[in-house]
Protein backbone atom coordinates (compact mmCIF):
# COMPACT_ATOMS: atom_id res chain seq x y z
CA UNK A 1 0.00 0.00 0.00
CA UNK A 2 2.91 2.20 0.87
CA UNK A 3 4.57 1.47 -2.49
CA UNK A 4 1.22 2.85 -4.54
CA UNK A 5 0.46 5.45 -2.29
CA UNK A 6 4.02 6.69 -3.41
CA UNK A 7 4.18 6.08 -7.31
CA UNK A 8 0.16 7.82 -6.86
CA UNK A 9 2.09 11.26 -5.16
CA UNK A 10 5.19 10.75 -7.76
CA UNK A 11 3.22 10.78 -10.78
CA UNK A 12 1.28 13.89 -9.25
CA UNK A 13 4.25 15.65 -8.59
CA UNK A 14 5.79 14.82 -11.77
CA UNK A 15 2.92 15.89 -14.04
CA UNK A 16 1.90 18.93 -12.16
CA UNK A 17 5.82 20.06 -13.01
CA UNK A 18 5.94 22.75 -15.98
CA UNK A 19 9.22 22.84 -18.17
CA UNK A 20 10.38 26.64 -18.48
CA UNK A 21 12.46 25.36 -21.87
CA UNK A 22 10.89 26.19 -24.83
CA UNK A 23 11.26 24.80 -28.02
CA UNK A 24 13.61 27.69 -30.00
CA UNK A 25 15.24 25.53 -32.61
CA UNK A 26 13.76 27.29 -35.14
CA UNK A 27 15.15 30.94 -33.96
CA UNK A 28 17.63 31.24 -36.53
CA UNK A 29 16.23 29.85 -39.79
CA UNK A 30 14.14 32.43 -40.68
CA UNK A 31 14.25 36.10 -40.25
CA UNK A 32 16.31 39.41 -40.35
CA UNK A 33 20.31 39.16 -38.86
CA UNK A 34 23.06 41.35 -38.76
CA UNK A 35 26.94 40.75 -38.49
CA UNK A 36 28.11 43.68 -36.68
CA UNK A 37 31.00 45.81 -38.06
CA UNK A 38 34.38 44.71 -36.23
CA UNK A 39 36.33 41.73 -35.22
CA UNK A 40 37.18 41.47 -39.41
CA UNK A 41 33.78 42.00 -40.31
CA UNK A 42 31.70 44.46 -42.12
CA UNK A 43 28.39 45.22 -41.32
CA UNK A 44 26.47 42.88 -43.17
CA UNK A 45 22.93 42.57 -42.62
CA UNK A 46 21.12 39.01 -43.50
CA UNK A 47 17.59 37.61 -44.66
CA UNK A 48 16.75 34.07 -44.42
CA UNK A 49 13.98 32.72 -45.77
CA UNK A 50 13.19 28.74 -46.28
CA UNK A 51 16.71 27.49 -47.78
CA UNK A 52 17.55 30.98 -48.93
CA UNK A 53 20.30 33.88 -47.52
CA UNK A 54 20.33 37.03 -48.60
CA UNK A 55 23.57 39.12 -47.84
CA UNK A 56 23.68 42.99 -47.69
CA UNK A 57 26.96 44.44 -47.27
CA UNK A 58 27.81 48.02 -48.51
CA UNK A 59 26.74 48.47 -52.23
CA UNK A 60 26.77 44.34 -52.41
CA UNK A 61 24.02 41.89 -52.71
CA UNK A 62 24.42 38.50 -52.24
CA UNK A 63 22.41 35.17 -52.64
CA UNK A 64 23.65 31.95 -50.65
CA UNK A 65 21.69 28.60 -50.48
CA UNK A 66 21.67 27.92 -46.42
CA UNK A 67 21.40 24.05 -45.87
CA UNK A 68 20.60 23.60 -41.93
CA UNK A 69 22.87 20.20 -40.65
CA UNK A 70 21.19 20.35 -37.40
CA UNK A 71 20.19 23.22 -35.29
CA UNK A 72 23.71 24.24 -34.48
CA UNK A 73 25.31 23.55 -37.89
CA UNK A 74 24.90 24.96 -41.28
CA UNK A 75 26.15 25.21 -44.72
CA UNK A 76 26.22 28.28 -47.05
CA UNK A 77 26.91 28.17 -50.89
CA UNK A 78 26.97 31.07 -52.96
CA UNK A 79 24.27 30.97 -55.97
CA UNK A 80 26.13 33.18 -58.37
CA UNK A 81 29.99 33.02 -57.19
CA UNK A 82 32.04 36.03 -58.82
CA UNK A 83 35.34 34.31 -58.08
CA UNK A 84 36.65 30.94 -56.86
CA UNK A 85 36.61 31.55 -53.31
CA UNK A 86 33.15 32.05 -53.35
CA UNK A 87 32.64 28.13 -54.78
CA UNK A 88 34.03 26.80 -51.66
CA UNK A 89 30.66 26.41 -49.23
CA UNK A 90 31.45 28.02 -45.93
CA UNK A 91 30.77 25.88 -43.20
CA UNK A 92 28.70 27.97 -39.54
CA UNK A 93 28.98 26.27 -36.36
CA UNK A 94 26.98 27.83 -33.54
CA UNK A 95 28.93 27.63 -31.06
CA UNK A 96 26.67 29.93 -28.21
CA UNK A 97 23.73 31.28 -27.90
CA UNK A 98 23.13 34.25 -26.68
CA UNK A 99 19.69 36.95 -25.61
CA UNK A 100 19.26 38.48 -29.08
CA UNK A 101 21.52 36.12 -31.68
CA UNK A 102 24.84 33.35 -31.38
CA UNK A 103 28.00 33.33 -31.83
CA UNK A 104 29.54 31.34 -34.64
CA UNK A 105 32.86 29.87 -36.25
CA UNK A 106 33.03 29.96 -40.19
CA UNK A 107 35.38 27.85 -42.31
CA UNK A 108 35.74 28.14 -45.53
CA UNK A 109 35.94 25.06 -47.82
CA UNK A 110 38.24 22.31 -46.75
CA UNK A 111 41.04 24.58 -45.53
CA UNK A 112 42.14 25.21 -42.18
CA UNK A 113 40.54 29.25 -42.61
CA UNK A 114 38.50 29.79 -40.00
CA UNK A 115 37.08 33.16 -38.39
CA UNK A 116 34.99 33.62 -35.16
CA UNK A 117 31.94 36.40 -35.57
CA UNK A 118 28.58 37.14 -34.07
CA UNK A 119 25.13 37.46 -35.30
CA UNK A 120 22.02 39.52 -34.04
CA UNK A 121 18.38 38.90 -34.60
CA UNK A 122 16.58 42.02 -35.47
CA UNK A 123 13.43 40.69 -36.62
Amino acid sequence: MKYLFSILILTIVLSSCETAIKDSSDQFKIGVFEIPSGKGFVKETIIRKDSIQISKYGNQIDTLSIKWKNNFFYTLRYINPKTDLQKDPMFVQINTINKNGYDFTVKIGFSKFSKKGTILKLK
